[in-house]
């Protein structure tokens, strides 16, 4: 588990591709004396530690992880978000986030604004359930606050600290990211299919009008 709150900015040394596997070594300036088998945030993934020296960990990816995230397109030198796991006093200045990706987004995007820079991304519709304004979402493991949503698009705002703290100052537009949405609204969204007899899908037939026929909204 993790907030969603990026401790450090990693790169990737080392890229080892295999049949539908991947192993990838990442240095980082500010972490070390990991623990083989702890789980680190990179760029939103969690994944676990299977060897390390120094300042450089290893971590191993599945052939899900692979087609789940943007690590498909991972290069050397490539500069990654690093979170590592929380721990019961942790502060958690972010939300609660599982390191377990949706989707891939792209960002389409980036507004030089004064005091901000406005980012605007692209993800798959099956996602707009779990999408709100001012709600939370993690992109590449940043926890941060939905500013405007629209169907298969939203923005988010991101403040000076964050944009030098963090690997998004290198994103172009047409890059992926990896997209978490907030847990607890996946769970809301999935409890209210279950009550109104939605069965499993994913939030496509829960509707406004739904929710009045059912009470849960005034009809007026």
């Amino acid at each position: 588990m993790f907030s969603g709150i990026v401790q450090s900015q990693g790169t990737v040394v080392d890229v080892q591709r295999g049949s539908e596997k991947a192993r990838f070594k990442i240095a980082s300036p500010d972490f070390k004396n990991y623990e083989l088998g702890e789980s680190i945030a990179v760029n939103g993934v969690c994944l676990t530690v299977a060897e390390w020296s120094g300042n450089v960990f290893a971590v191993d990816l599945t052939a899900e992880t692979l087609r789940r995230t943007s690590f498909g397109n991972v290069q050397r030198r490539m500069k990654v978000n690093l979170e590592r796991s929380l721990t019961p006093a942790a502060k958690i200045s972010g939300h609660f986030v599982s390191g377990h990706i949706d989707q891939v987004g792209i960002l389409q995007k980036v507004e030089n604004l004064p005091g901000e820079y406005m980012l605007w991304f692209n993800y798959p519709q099956e996602l707009d359930p779990f999408i709100i304004e001012k709600g939370s979402i993690a992109v590449d493991g940043i926890s941060l606050t939905v500013v405007s949503s629209e169907s298969g698009r939203f923005s988010v705002s991101i403040i000076p600290f964050t944009w030098s703290h963090t690997n998004l100052n290198e994103r172009r537009e047409g890059d992926q990211v990896n997209i978490e949405c907030d847990m607890i609204g996946k769970y809301i969204v999935k409890t209210c299919h279950t009550l109104l007899g939605g069965g499993e899908q994913k939030g496509s037939g829960l509707t406004l009008d739904l929710l009045k026929q059912r009470g849960f909204v005034n009809g007026k």
